[in-house]
């Protein structure tokens, strides 16, 4: 089987692991929590890090570090992984969905400010599949609306907009480190930013809201949403990697590039650096090419359900480039560990399943 994605992990990780265990720090407390912190920032340009358990709760720490509470609304894509709008949920806040952008596939800034209320917050843009958001727009709405913006960029570590990282381009910015992404810490997550007031505020409610001052004692209704040393020992290691890392998913897109048919290849705006977290594309017959890869050994998974279709989350409302870009999506195997010819391989097998729905078409 060839992986959709799968973790790179070697010696330095295995190596850090093993420190903290001897350290006796095995928790939320201990050497490579603080350097995973400032090393992670300082990569994506900005002054401060809050390492959290997951890219889920980075999101809700976000969210209620900024004041998100019930009654608000926040501004999302409806394309995207469920997690965005149940951050938004757990805040009792209200996720307000924009259809995606045609060309690029993250939300459209051009839907965003009809859905603008006097109750409107925040907007989470999401860098989908590791493509960044058209950051510029999205900030004029924000500042002409007095609103803050979360950057969901936990599919997009290292990605660029206009040369400037992501994790740089929001009020506060938020990250995950699970098993499938380019750096891993198995689950985890960060929020970054320039802010620190707010830096202070998301570190003093992962951890219980616990004073620092006095022992057990606690102003308001905190979370644990620590990462332990353990986790962060890995994260220390991978981070030392991540450019390699995005440097070989750049060279699969563009093997991919070159067996694709120029139709249905991966999008990258010229103002963008794409990261190709998953390397995706848009075909007919989507399902049918998911079995026929299946079948020759090849692992991938269609695009998210957007989230005006999902029982939680059900409205009236069309969005139709999303539902297009959900009905045809489909995520390819993008590991770093692919070889040239594994892409000519999968490539080979989607060109002939696209044939023969070419030659079931003529037969109608």
């Amino acid at each position: 089987m060839i992986p959709i994605a799968e973790p790179i992990l070697g010696e330095e990780e295995l190596s850090n692991v093993i420190k903290a265990v001897k350290s006796g720090w095995v928790s939320s407390k201990g050497e490579f929590v603080t350097e995973f912190e400032t090393k992670f920032a300082e990569y994506c340009g900005v002054k401060y890090g809050t390492a959290v358990t997951s890219g889920t709760t980075a999101l809700h720490l976000s969210l209620k570090a900024l004041g998100v509470n019930k009654g608000d609304e926040v501004i999302i894509p409806t394309l995207t992984f469920i997690a965005t709008a149940n951050a938004v949920t757990y805040c009792n806040a209200k996720p307000v969905f924009v259809d995606s952008h045609p060309d690029y596939w993250c939300i459209n800034p051009e839907k965003i400010e009809e859905k603008i209320t006097k109750k409107t917050k925040a907007i989470i843009p999401v860098h989908l599949y590791g493509h960044p958001c058209d950051m510029d727009a999205i900030a004029d709405i924000a500042e002409d609306n007095g609103l803050s913006i979360v950057e969901d960029a936990a599919e997009a570590h290292g990605a660029e907009y206009k040369g400037r990282k992501t994790g740089s381009l929001g009020d506060v910015s938020c990250f995950s480190f699970y098993g499938n992404k380019i750096i891993t810490t198995g689950e985890g997550g960060m929020c970054t930013t320039n802010d620190e007031e707010l830096a202070e505020k998301m570190k003093l409610l992962r951890d219980h809201a616990m004073s620092e001052e006095k022992t057990y004692w606690h102003e308001m209704v905190g979370f644990n949403y620590r990462m332990t040393n353990l986790q962060a020992a890995i994260g220390v290691a991978q981070l030392k990697k991540l450019d390699s890392f995005i440097k070989k998913k750049r060279k699969i897109a563009e093997w991919y590039n070159k067996y694709l048919q120029n139709s249905i290849k991966h999008p990258e705006m010229p103002w963008a650096k794409c990261v190709y977290w998953m390397y995706s594309i848009l075909i007919e017959n989507r399902d049918r090419v998911i079995h026929r890869l299946e079948k020759s050994g090849i692992e991938s998974r269609p695009f998210f359900y957007p989230m005006h279709v999902l029982p939680p989350y059900r409205n009236n409302e069309r969005y139709p480039v999303a539902e297009e870009l959900s009905k045809r999506g489909i995520n390819l195997p993008s590991s770093p560990n692919l070889r040239m010819g594994d892409i000519k391989k999968i490539a080979e097998v989607i060109k002939i399943e696209v044939e023969n729905s070419c030659s079931r078409t003529r037969d109608r």
